[in-house]
């Protein structure tokens, strides 16, 4: 029969590795979930302030001064236009000011909007979130762009 060779003793030894090992694999787990819940909530917010702005955008772009309209050559109406892209914007809870805006410029309205978003896992707090929006009166059918 073979003989067993007798096992290193050094003083220590492997003791302790497996926890360490746990340790660090456990921290890696978390901040991984943690990039996982808190990017999702950060993209669902982005798509959420595109959107917003989108859509105020084209609430403004409907507000056609009625005058322009039996001209022939439609027209914004600037205060009625920033007024329908505030009050969609109130609507949907991210009234105007601090950041939150529309503003006309010929037959473009632009709306910007501003929110934050608060972090529930990473370190930072709240990261702030931006987008804007830009719609136009069509005259017309045309293959160009209206803007």
């Amino acid at each position: 029969m073979g003989r067993r060779l007798p096992r290193p003793s050094a003083p220590g030894g492997d003791r302790g590795m497996v926890t360490a090992f746990v340790v660090v694999f456990a921290g890696a787990l978390v901040f991984v979930s943690a990039l996982v819940v808190d990017g999702g909530r950060m993209l669902a917010e982005h798509r959420h302030v595109d959107n917003l702005a989108d859509s105020a955008a084209r609430a403004g772009a409907q507000a056609i001064s009625e005058d322009s309209v039996s001209t022939g050559s439609p027209a914004l109406d600037p205060a009625a236009a920033v007024a329908a892209a505030c009050g969609f914007l109130a609507d949907a809870g991210e009234p105007c000011g601090g950041g939150t805006g529309a503003s006309v410029d010929g037959n473009r309205v632009t709306v910007t909007v501003r929110s934050t978003i608060d972090l529930l896992l990473l370190p930072g707090g709240a990261k702030p979130v931006a987008a804007e929006g830009t719609a136009c009166v069509a005259i017309g059918i045309t293959d160009a762009a209206p803007c």
